[in-house]
Order: structure tokens, then C-alpha cells, then sequence
């Protein structure tokens, strides 16, 4: 038995939008670690939640089908639970511009029923929270640190970052174990791949494989750093047990830099397309933050973590997966 199994057998994890992709991607990882999962999931079309996502453990977990934003389902589901991973959100940014009130009942006001629900019911809960590097805003200098500066460009990360703050708040206020966790432009099988309004890398893969022709806004040239999905499973597995980032928010990231023309010359490496050139539509244009790359090194020296897979491997493994279950996806 490997250390990792010895800490999640018979584990009781909570799972919170655990049909979506990151969550789906993390289920399946505990579950084959021996851990007993319960996945909590709205099924909502537009944010991500897909059966498809756990055939590889059905019967081999439990399925909850509440929303997150329901006071009285969190209150019971936290119950006698050793960790609860705060997956569920909703992701666009251009769509917490359009309906910010959904947005803030997601993103915000479902984290803090979140966190009364474990104070009252289960207050030495494990809580790890998927936070998004969104709330820096457009970076003032690179790479981006923790104490980078915080501006946020839109309705989703202002209230990404107030809900941070309430799980920092109790963990000082109530002693409670909560670790938000910044993610960068994470990607890979399971993905949300339906709409125009989620991540680009989303939406390039979903054109390509279905013969379209894509558009870059700007020149193109704008740095990312990207996260294969199974890395980021392996960062939220590290912050399990590790009494030393409670109360932490760290970020994500990774060593290798590409401009968006470059996640496209990869993606050509495996599909052929065309694609355009063109300026920002104006409602793009407000929010976007341009170059953006993070120092990962905080989390780093008190995890041991570090992403593993290059984005050549990764973007192969997606576009295999989906080429084999487009059908569910889009």
C-alpha cells in the first residue's frame, strides 16, 4: 500500500460539484485510493456537471444531486465528513458580468453557507477551496506572487475573492482547517467544453475537434501558464492533513510559459485547423488582463508540489479523450 493510500483509505470525502471537471477528476483519484467519496452536484448544463464524467466509479461512490446554494442539504451532507472539496462554481467571467446576482449566490454566498454548515454541524472538516487567479486582475509585475497586488477585473473574481476571505477569516475566527487553493488555466479530459462563454482552452479544443475554425482575440501573443488536470488533482491531494497551509491561500502555476499562439500550435500538432486573428470584442476587452504567469514557489517549499506534465503531453491526452467522447461533451 502506497503512503497515499495508507492516508485516504476509508477516508469520507464530500466532493462539492463533483460531476464537473475538476471534481469528477478528483473523485476518481480518491475513489481508486481506497477513500469513500460522496459527490454533490446541481447537473446545471451550463457549469459543467456531466454523467459522463464518473462512469469510470459508478457504484463505487455516492451521488447527491443538491445545489450547493440550499442551506438545508449542505447542513446534512457535511455531516461526520473528514474533508470537503469546494469544487462547485461558476467559472465564466463574461457571464458573472451578465447575471452578476447568480454569480455572487454561486460564488460567494453558497461559500459562506458552506462554512456556517461546518461550523455548526462538523468543525474539524478538512475544507479546500478551488480559487482562481482571476482576483489579482491584470498583473502589475510577473510572475505573480501571493502578495501581488489584488484588483479584480470582474464580478467573478471579486467574489472569488470574498469568499477566499471567508474561508481565511474562519479559519482564524473558529480554528477551522480551510486552504484556498488559486488556479491558473487548468485543462484535460472531463473538461467543460459546451458554450462560448468558459475558458478559451475550452473553446479552441471544442472548435477544432469539431472542424471549425477558431478566433484569437488580440495579437495572440499573450503568456499563460496552463495546469494539466491531473496535476491539479495532485495539489489538492497534497493540502490533505497538512496542518501547516490552514488558513494559506497559494498559488498555482507552472515553469513553462506560452503565448496563446502557441497552445494553438500544439493543439495543430494533433488536429488540423485554420484559424483568425482578430481584436477583442469590446465586452472581452474590459476584462481582459493580458500577460499573466504565477509564482507557484509559496506552495511549493510547504507542499512539495510541483506540475509534472508538459503541455505537449497534456493537450495529446485531451484531445485523445475527446476525440473518443466528443458525443458528451458537446
Amino acid at each position: 500500500m502506497t503512503n497515499l493510500q495508507k492516508r485516504f483509505k476509508d477516508k469520507n470525502i464530500l466532493i462539492l460539484g463533483g460531476l464537473g471537471f475538476i471534481g469528477s477528476n478528483l473523485a476518481i483519484r480518491l475513489v481508486d485510493l481506497g477513500a469513500k467519496v460522496t459527490l454533490v452536484d446541481s447537473m446545471l448544463p451550463q457549469y459543467g456537471g456531466n454523467s459522463q464524467n464518473i462512469q469510470p466509479i459508478l457504484g463505487r461512490c455516492k451521488i447527491n444531486y443538491s445545489d450547493i446554494r440550499d442551506t438545508y442539504s449542505m447542513n446534512y451532507l457535511v455531516k461526520d465528513v473528514d474533508v470537503v472539496f469546494s469544487m462547485a462554481g461558476q467559472t465564466s467571467h463574461i457571464d458573472s458580468m451578465r447575471d452578476p446576482h447568480t454569480d455572487l449566490d454561486i460564488n460567494c454566498k453558497s461559500q459562506l453557507t458552506l462554512l456556517e454548515a461546518c461550523r455548526k454541524e462538523n468543525p474539524s472538516a478538512q475544507i479546500i477551496y478551488a480559487s482562481t487567479r482571476q482576483i489579482y486582475g491584470k498583473p502589475k509585475y510577473l510572475p505573480v506572487d501571493e502578495a501581488h497586488p489584488i484588483d479584480p477585473v470582474d464580478v467573478n473574481g471579486i467574489n472569488k475573492l470574498a469568499a477566499e476571505n471567508y474561508f481565511t477569516l474562519y479559519s482564524k475566527v473558529h480554528g477551522m482547517r480551510c486552504i484556498s487553493l488559486r488556479l491558473t488555466n487548468t485543462y484535460g479530459p472531463r473538461q467543460h467544453l459546451s458554450g462560448d462563454s468558459q475558458g478559451f482552452t475550452g473553446i479552441f479544443i471544442r472548435k477544432v475537434l469539431s472542424g471549425e475554425k477558431i478566433q484569437i482575440f488580440g495579437d495572440g501573443k499573450q503568456l499563460r501558464d496552463f495546469n494539466y488536470i491531473d496535476d491539479v488533482v495532485n495539489a489538492f491531494l497534497h493540502c490533505v492533513d497538512e496542518e501547516g497551509l490552514s488558513g494559506g491561500v497559494f498559488n498555482l502555476g507552472a515553469e513553462e510559459k506560452f503565448s496563446l499562439l502557441d497552445f494553438v500550435k500544439e493543439l495543430q500538432k494533433h488536429v488540423s485547423f485554420e484559424f483568425d486573428i482578430v481584436p477583442f470584442p469590446e465586452d472581452h476587452k474590459k476584462i481582459d488582463i493580458g500577460d499573466y504567469y504565477a509564482d507557484f514557489s509559496k506552495f511549493h517549499s510547504q507542499s512539495g508540489w510541483e506540475p509534472k506534465v508538459l503541455l505537449s503531453e497534456g493537450i495529446k491526452e485531451t484531445i485523445d479523450y475527446f476525440r473518443q467522447y466528443s458525443k458528451h461533451y458537446w
